[in-house]
C-alpha cells in the first residue's frame, strides 16, 4: 500500500485498574473533606490505587495483554510501542522499554510521551503519523499513570481527584477508506506550566531532604484556572478536528472525553451541543487517571457495546502543560 492510501485503524483495546479501591469515605479519614463535598464538586465517588511494589509498566502490561488478545496478534507482530505517561517506573529508560521487555517484543522501537493527561492522544497521533507515512504496520499505544505516587494526601484540592490505571490500543495500517483515524489535533500553551505541575524531582530542583520535607514532589494545581481553560480549549480543538475530518457534530455517535471532573465534561458537552447520553463517563469509579483516562473509557465503551461498526467517535483530553488534543475515529 502506498503511504498516501494508508489509514490507521483500531485493532484491539484493553485496560487495567488496580484492585485497591479508595472511596470518598476513606479520604474523609485522611483529609478535611466529605463524600458530599467531593461528589458535588467533581462527580468522583472512588478511585483505584496501585499497590506498593508495582509500577506504571505493570498496569500497562496487563492492559496491553488484553489489547493484543482483542486484536488477535502477538507482541512479536508489533513494530512500535508508544506510551503516554508522567509517572514512569524510572527517570530513564522509558516505561515503554520496560513494557517491551515484559511483553517479550523484539525488534520494535519504544518510547514514552510526556503530555500529562493528553499523553495517550499524543501517543496515538504519533503512531498514526508513522503508519500513514508507511514506516510501520502495527503499534501498541498505551496510556498508563500512577498519580497516587505524586499526591500530597493532606491537600484536599488534589488528593481527591486522581487515581491509577492503564489503557491500551493496538493500531494497524489499512487501505479501507471507510474507517480508521480520520484526524488528530494537538496543542500546547507553555505559559500555564506552573498552573498544574510537580515542582521538584527534575533537573531544576533535584530531590533533596528539603524538597521532600516541603512536599515539592507532589502535584500543585490552580483548579479554577484549569477548569476555565480546559472547557474552552477542549471545545475549540474538538470543533477543529471534526472540521478537518469532514464530520459534523450531529454525526458523532459517541464522545470519550478525559475524565477529570464531571462539571468539565457536562460543560463541554453543552458547548458542543452533544447530549450526555452520547458521552462516556466513568470518573465516578476511577477519578482522573491522567493518560489512562481516555483509553480506559474507550475500552469500556467497546466492551459494553456502545461502539458499533460505522460509528464515529470523538476523543479529547486536556492536561498539564497545558497540553490538549482530540481525535476522530470511524470504527
Amino acid at each position: 500500500m502506498k503511504p498516501s492510501q494508508l489509514r490507521t485503524v483500531i485493532l484491539g483495546t484493553g485496560s487495567e485498574l488496580p484492585s485497591k479501591v479508595m472511596s470518598n469515605l476513606d479520604l474523609e479519614k485522611l483529609v478535611e473533606t466529605s463524600d458530599e463535598w467531593i461528589t458535588t464538586r467533581t462527580g468522583i465517588k472512588e478511585r483505584r490505587i496501585l499497590e506498593e511494589g508495582k509500577g506504571t509498566a505493570d498496569m500497562a502490561y496487563a492492559a496491553s495483554v488484553r489489547a493484543l488478545k482483542d486484536a488477535g496478534i502477538e507482541a512479536s507482530d508489533l513494530d512500535a510501542i508508544i506510551m503516554g505517561t508522567v509517572t514512569p517506573d524510572y527517570p530513564f529508560p522509558s516505561s515503554a522499554c520496560v513494557l517491551e521487555d515484559m511483553l517479550g517484543a523484539r525488534g520494535v522501537f519504544s518510547f514514552d510521551v510526556n503530555a500529562a493527561c493528553s499523553g495517550f492522544l499524543n501517543a496515538l497521533s504519533v503512531a498514526d503519523a508513522f503508519i500513514r507515512a508507511g514506516r510501520i504496520q502495527k503499534a501498541l499505544v498505551v496510556g498508563s499513570d500512577a498519580l497516587s505516587r505524586l499526591l500530597n494526601w493532606h491537600d484536599r484540592g488534589t488528593c481527591i481527584l486522581f487515581g491509577d490505571g492503564a489503557g491500551a490500543v493496538v493500531v494497524g495500517a489499512s487501505n479501507d477508506g471507510n474507517r480508521g483515524i480520520l484526524s488528530t489535533r494537538l496543542r500546547t500553551d507553555g505559559s500555564f506550566v506552573k498552573t498544574l505541575y510537580v515542582p521538584a524531582g527534575g533537573s531544576l530542583r533535584p530531590a533533596s531532604a528539603e524538597t521532600v520535607e516541603r512536599n515539592e514532589h507532589t502535584i500543585t494545581m490552580n483548579g479554577k484556572e484549569v477548569f476555565k481553560v480546559a472547557v474552552r480549549s477542549m471545545e475549540e480543538i474538538s470543533r477543529a478536528v471534526l472540521e478537518e475530518a469532514g464530520v459534523g457534530v450531529d454525526e458523532v455517535s459517541l464522545v470519550i472525553p478525559h475524565q477529570a471532573n464531571h462539571r468539565i465534561i457536562t460543560a463541554l458537552a453543552a458547548r458542543l451541543g452533544v447530549p450526555m447520553e452520547k458521552v462516556v463517563v466513568n470518573l465516578d469509579r476511577y477519578g482522573n487517571t491522567s493518560a489512562a483516562s481516555v483509553p480506559v473509557a474507550l475500552d469500556e465503551a467497546r466492551r459494553e457495546g456502545r461502539i458499533r461498526s460505522g460509528d464515529v467517535v470523538l476523543l479529547n483530553a486536556f492536561g498539564a502543560g497545558f497540553a490538549w488534543g482530540a481525535a476522530v475515529i470511524r470504527f
